[in-house]
């Protein structure tokens, strides 16, 4: 499996309009790059490109959603860091052999798949793989 980069680093905040106010402040930008509800995964984001990495904010949606339950347990903080593959289930399937642990399967996202493969086996980070191509 190759990896071309860190695609993203995801941080989980309780209020995504406040937390905006925090991060823009310190990332230099007015607005994000990119906002979005992603009704499967239950969250709405705001993205800033920082060189070739995005900077997400997630907001849960509704408290069942996985991020909800992140902040409940662990509070606000980083809670994905994401590496771009150029192939998401060929990558799965090498991690599987290698007997690493994902969480459910590949999943769509955009013109995309990103999966995620489980803390317990990568230090306590839940860590994503996807297949995004950049322009």
């Amino acid at each position: 499996m190759k990896v071309n980069k860190i695609d993203h680093i995801s941080i989980a905040v309780k209020n995504l309009d406040e937390a905006r106010k925090i991060w823009e402040a310190i990332l230099g930008k007015s607005e994000p790059d990119d906002t979005y509800v992603d009704e499967l995964e239950k969250i709405r984001v705001a993205r800033y490109l920082l060189g070739e990495v995005g900077f997400e904010l997630m907001e849960s949606t509704t408290p069942e959603g996985d991020v909800a339950k992140f902040i409940k347990k662990r509070g606000e903080g980083v809670m994905v860091i994401s590496l771009n593959v150029d192939n998401t289930r060929e990558a799965m399937d090498e991690l599987k052999a290698k007997d690493y642990p994902f969480i459910g399967g590949a999943r769509p996202f955009k013109d995309c798949e990103f999966a995620f493969i489980h803390p317990k086996a990568v230090n306590g980070v839940l860590l994503e793989l996807i297949d995004y191509k950049w322009d």
